[in-house]
């Protein structure tokens, strides 16, 4: 009796090949685990960086999916109120916040992207696509970085002093002059993020040597030389002063000559 109860006890022996199923559905997981993982990773850090130069159009894209429901752009610039532009199926669209500048490339059931026209510095920030449709959500992540071209430029006024110019983005361009000069930059910050640094060459004696400006800048190093006469105007202009005035001072000294001659005649008929 009582070994038929402890043989009622006893447990089947494991088949193999239900340990294999086993092992195979733990593999599965664990690689399902690790898929899904990746895909988070990526998608939290798989941002799509566009560089685009001031004042040109820029164009994001969304996710490539078919039979979408709604469709979403959020944008989160680095200054001023976030954005956002909306479809819903149905041909129904809604925008929140968005200067006209920023709109769908085209019709929104067609081509959902996004277009910029003529890019401002404050058009900087992230942008992000959201896409849904029966299989779920997927999204597309932007950062827009707008680009300054740099400039210089190097002339003469109208007294024939070299001027030298450098705008550039902040902080401002540094200029020097070859000789040295005595004159002090003036820094002019505009709306769209860049500086312009002008400097006029105002040296005393420049030993026969043609003035040469000087840009140093993260963005631009140039150097440039030039050599400024007076303008035919300013000499025009200076000469008729002083013809002007030699005419004014003969007919005052005629004046007087003849208010004179006249006295003595009285004076001595």
């Amino acid at each position: 009796m009582g070994m038929s109860q402890q043989a009622g006890h006893c447990k089947k022996p494991v088949s193999p090949m239900n340990t294999r199923a086993a092992l195979e559905v733990v593999r599965n997981i664990a690689w399902t685990i690790v898929l899904l993982t990746s895909t988070a990773v990526t998608g939290a850090s798989g941002i799509n960086r566009l560089s685009v130069y001031l004042g040109d159009n820029a164009v994001m894209t969304c996710p490539n999916v078919i039979n979408i429901t709604m469709v979403t752009w959020k944008i989160s610039p680095k200054t001023g109120g976030q954005c956002s532009l909306s479809y819903l199926n149905g041909h129904k669209t809604e925008r929140t916040n968005c200067s006209d500048r920023i709109n769908w490339r085209s019709r929104p059931e067609w081509d959902q992207a996004l277009e910029i026209q003529q890019v401002e510095m404050a058009d900087e920030g992230n942008y992000t696509c959201e896409v849904v449709n029966a299989d779920g959500g997927f999204h597309h992540h932007y950062h827009l970085t707008v680009l300054v071209s740099p400039r210089m430029a190097l002339y003469c006024d109208d007294h024939g002093n070299p001027v030298c110019e450098a705008e550039t983005v902040k902080p401002a361009a540094e200029i020097w002059w070859v000789p040295e000069s005595n004159s002090t930059p003036r820094a002019d910050s505009h709306d769209n993020g860049t500086v312009t640094v002008v400097s006029r060459f105002t040296a005393h004696s420049t030993s026969g040597e043609n003035p040469t400006c000087i840009v140093s800048h993260a963005t631009l190093n140039e150097t440039k030389s030039i050599a400024c006469f007076p303008s035919h105007r300013h000499l025009i202009r200076h000469t008729a002063i002083f013809v002007g005035f030699l005419i004014i001072v003969t007919f005052v000294a005629a004046i007087y000559y003849s208010k004179l001659h006249g006295y003595r005649k009285k004076r001595n008929p």
